[in-house]
């Protein structure tokens, strides 16, 4: 194994690291805004990552998607517990909402903010400079899958969560009702989307555009 193979590893890692567990920590965080204390009485707003690691979210699927050389890379942390009652009561519906498109956000933000700091780069020479730009690079690729891929419409992703709290809002029950009963197949769902040729057709549109805007 190359020195350049073992960067690629170490900065994958830590990028889909920073990228998930900042996902989960930003829906605790936000809901403590709205005055929800339960992930921070459950230390888990911390940056400590071992607190937020799931180990087949965070390590076991990550890894066989980069031994087998899949096209992205994604998973998941432990998720951050969110007393929606009192978000609710704090900050209404849009205050769930909030919450739920909280990790979204952050992996977006991150993902421009990476790709801008590949612009102030020039070319790598160094092997700390290299350590960086492949550690710039996988931030701008992995947020971007994370980002996309948790604003899918599907239970119990963010993007399904934002839908349900906005059809509340707007005592759509037809919609409510419909998201609760996909719930119990949603990973199944996900699952089929995943492996079968309906990604190109539903996630990796959209993850090509963007990563090709930022990169």
């Amino acid at each position: 194994m190359s020195e350049i193979d073992i960067i690629k590893i170490v900065a994958t890692a830590i990028a889909l690291v920073v990228a998930i567990v900042g996902h989960e920590i930003m829906h605790g965080y936000v809901a403590y805004r709205y005055g929800d204390d339960t992930a921070k009485l459950e230390g888990r707003l911390s940056i400590n990552p071992i607190k937020h690691i799931d180990p087949i979210g965070t390590v076991a699927v990550p890894a066989i998607l980069f031994i087998a050389g899949a096209p992205f890379l994604f998973g998941w942390a432990k998720p951050v517990p969110v007393d929606i009652v009192t978000v609710v009561r704090n900050g209404g519906y849009f205050g769930a909402v909030a919450v739920a498109l909280a990790g979204v956000a952050f992996n977006f933000v991150l993902a421009i903010a990476a790709s801008m700091m590949l612009g102030l780069n020039g070319t790598p020479n160094s092997f700390y400079e290299v350590f960086i730009f492949y550690l710039l690079v996988q931030l701008v690729v992995i947020n971007v899958v994370l980002g996309v891929f948790n604003l899918w419409p599907v239970p119990p992703l963010d993007g399904a969560n934002a839908i349900k709290y906005i059809a509340m809002h707007l005592n759509l029950q037809g919609v409510v009702q419909l998201l609760q009963k996909l719930e119990p197949y949603g990973m199944v769902i996900l699952v089929v989307i995943l492996i079968t040729p309906l990604k190109t057709i539903f996630f990796a549109p959209a993850i090509h555009i963007i990563q090709a805007l930022l990169l």
